[in-house]
C-alpha cells in the first residue's frame, strides 16, 4: 500500500465512521470550522482494529526506527494497545513484537506503584495520540520517557489539522504539530492531514460542495 493510498483511505474510513464530518461546527477554540474530526467515535472493536492498522501502516511508511510505543492517558491507552497488536501482525514488521506502555493520571501507591503501566520505557519510544492541540500530553509524555532514560523518537497521530492557534488578529506563526517538532526535535507522523482531506474533496463529486468552505478555512488558519 502506498503512503498516499493509506492517507486517502483513512480519510474515507473516517467519513464512513462519522468521525470526520462536514458542516458548521463551533470548535473548542471558538472558531467556526467547516469540518469536525472526533477520534473518540472510533468506538467499536472493528473500527478501532481498522484504525490501528492505519496507525501501523503510517509508522511503517515513515521509515522511522523505534523500539516501543507509549500512549498518554487517556485516549492514548487504547490507541497504543491496538497499534501494538496491529504492528505485530503487519507484514513489514517481519514478526517483530513491539512492546507498549501507558501512564495513569494519578500515581498508584500499591501493587507495581507509580504512574507507568506496561513494558519498561527504554530505547526509542513513539508517542501515540489522536491529534495534537495544545501539546500538553506530548510535553508530559516526553518528560516521562526522558526521566525513564529512554528517548522520544516521534509522535504518531491520526490527523494533522495543519492549523495555527490564537485569535484571528494574533495567529501563531506555526501549527501545534510544527511547535511540537521544533520544541522537542522529534518528527510528528500523521495518518492523514488537512491536505489529504482537501485531496479527497477534490476527487469526489459527492463531497465537492464542502470544498470551498474547507479551502477558505485553510487559507485563513492553515500553515
Amino acid at each position: 500500500m502506498s503512503t498516499a493510498s493509506n492517507r486517502s483511505d483513512f480519510v474515507r474510513f473516517a467519513l464512513e465512521q462519522g468521525v470526520l464530518r462536514f458542516g458548521e461546527f463551533r470548535v473548542k477554540s471558538g472558531r467556526l470550522s467547516p469540518y469536525f474530526f472526533n477520534a473518540g467515535l472510533f468506538n467499536t472493536g472493528a473500527s478501532v482494529g481498522r484504525l490501528a492498522e492505519f496507525y501501523a501502516q503510517a509508522l511503517v511508511d515513515s521509515g522511522l526506527a523505534f523500539d516501543m510505543l507509549f500512549g498518554p492517558a487517556y485516549k492514548g491507552i487504547p490507541l497504543s494497545t491496538a497499534a501494538a497488536i496491529a504492528l505485530a501482525r503487519h507484514p513489514g514488521m517481519a514478526g517483530r513484537d513491539v512492546p507498549f506502555a501507558f501512564n495513569r493520571k494519578e500515581a498508584k501507591d500499591h501493587g507495581e506503584g507509580g504512574v507507568l503501566v506496561g513494558a519498561p520505557l527504554q530505547g526509542r519510544v513513539v508517542i501515540i495520540d489522536d491529534v495534537i492541540t495544545a501539546g500538553t500530553s506530548v510535553r508530559e509524555s516526553v518528560q516521562l520517557i526522558r526521566e525513564a532514560g529512554a528517548e522520544p523518537a516521534a509522535v504518531l497521530i491520526a490527523l494533522d489539522r495543519m492549523e495555527r492557534a490564537g485569535a484571528d488578529d494574533a495567529l501563531s506563526a506555526h501549527s501545534a504539530v510544527q511547535e511540537v517538532q521544533a520544541t522537542y526535535g522529534i518528527p510528528v507522523v500523521s495518518i492523514a492531514s488537512l491536505a489529504d482531506i482537501m485531496a479527497v474533496l477534490e476527487g469526489d463529486a459527492g463531497l465537492a460542495a464542502h470544498r470551498p468552505a474547507v479551502q477558505a478555512y485553510r487559507e485563513r488558519y492553515g500553515v
